[in-house]
């Protein structure tokens, strides 16, 4: 909405995951400002899409003739990566010669773990090296690091999803060249979490540590950041609407808890703390499960009602494996950790 203010033209499409339990559901009803969500799906992580007379569809069924995860006979137009890919190329066709903003928002890399050929085939297992954590001992670990049962690290179809979304957003790189707007566009490549991998014997995410809650933030705006600028710096989802609404020259709503962190990317300072915060996603409604963390870019205070306090040092142990709570050179870190959290 405040994008449509500032008289941007906006759409999405691609995953959604905020009307409801609707699945797939096409073109849902909460879409918050984004004018053209024709191809917006609310739930699920598809593999084939195509479009019929009565608009578009889950391409794969099932033998009862429901939408399906299956990725047999996909191909370079019926593939979620790609058929979503040709979307964002034909909306910027319509669009390129006024302000647009278009997210999309690819389901992949995601379980199932598969991949249209030929990039099914482009990697292999036996090349995949398992993790150093991935033996963690189970009876020393805290609650929310615990190993699974049942645990792998194979990322053969995982590297061809993340290749083929590489292929594609260099197609969108170069339909923006084509159209002469490239130099204009602020581009910006990210994620909603990670994914553990068979770190610390762990598949999935929700946890505090690195492979989970990190995620990328690749940006390119050459009219105001400098290429190869690195930021070090602790940020969140929350700073990104400020931040990117801010670099876009529209008014934010004045309701984000986020931080404006634009002057960083340009190579400024921001005041205020280096700081960030987490917390688990459990459903649980009191306080006897779960964790709450407080993040700078070397520690993390990670604290649980099941749990000891637990002290991350990232430059100390990158491997998240020591508990530093009781170490007295960090006595000082602990406290401020402790009372930013509170």
């Amino acid at each position: 909405h405040q994008l449509q203010k500032s008289g941007y033209e906006t759409g999405y499409s691609g995953k959604w995951h905020l009307d409801g339990n609707g699945k797939p559901q096409w073109a849902p009803e909460r879409q918050f400002g984004f004018g053209d969500n024709r191809y917006m799906i609310n739930r699920g992580h598809w593999k084939q899409l195509e479009l019929t007379e009565d608009g578009p569809r889950v391409k794969a069924r099932d033998k009862n003739g429901k939408p399906s995860y299956s990725v047999a006979g996909a191909d370079e137009t019926s593939f979620a990566t790609d058929w979503l890919t040709d979307r964002t190329i034909d909306y910027i066709d319509e669009h390129s010669g006024k302000p647009f903003a278009y997210r999309v928002s690819i389901p992949d890399p995601h379980g199932p773990d598969t991949v249209r050929a030929p990039y099914d085939e482009m990697f292999t297992d036996s090349d995949v090296e398992k993790p150093r954590t991935f033996d963690r001992d189970r009876d020393t670990a805290p609650s929310w690091a615990k190993p699974d049962k049942k645990c792998h690290y194979k990322m053969a179809q995982y590297h061809g999803m993340i290749k083929c979304i590489d292929d594609n957003v260099g197609r969108m790189i170069a339909h923006l060249k084509e159209k002469g707007i490239y130099d204009n566009t602020i581009i910006v490549f990210t994620a909603d979490h990670g994914d553990m991998r068979g770190e610390h014997g762990r598949q999935n995410k929700g946890v505090p540590m690195e492979a989970s809650g990190k995620i990328p933030f690749v940006i390119r705006w050459p009219k105001a950041i400098s290429a190869g600028t690195q930021i070090d710096r602790a940020m969140n989802t929350t700073d990104f609407s400020p931040t990117v609404l801010s670099m876009m020259g529209a008014k934010p709503s004045g309701k984000e808890e986020g931080r404006n962190l634009t002057t960083l990317f340009k190579g400024g300072e921001v005041k205020g703390t280096d700081i960030t915060f987490m917390r688990g996603t459990t459903k649980a409604v009191d306080a006897t499960t779960g964790w709450i963390a407080a993040v700078t870019p070397r520690h993390k205070l990670i604290l649980s009602s099941q749990d000891d306090a637990w002290l991350v040092d990232l430059e100390q142990d990158p491997d998240e494996l020591k508990n530093f709570a009781s170490d007295p050179d960090q006595k000082e870190t602990l406290t401020f950790l402790a009372a930013q959290l509170k």
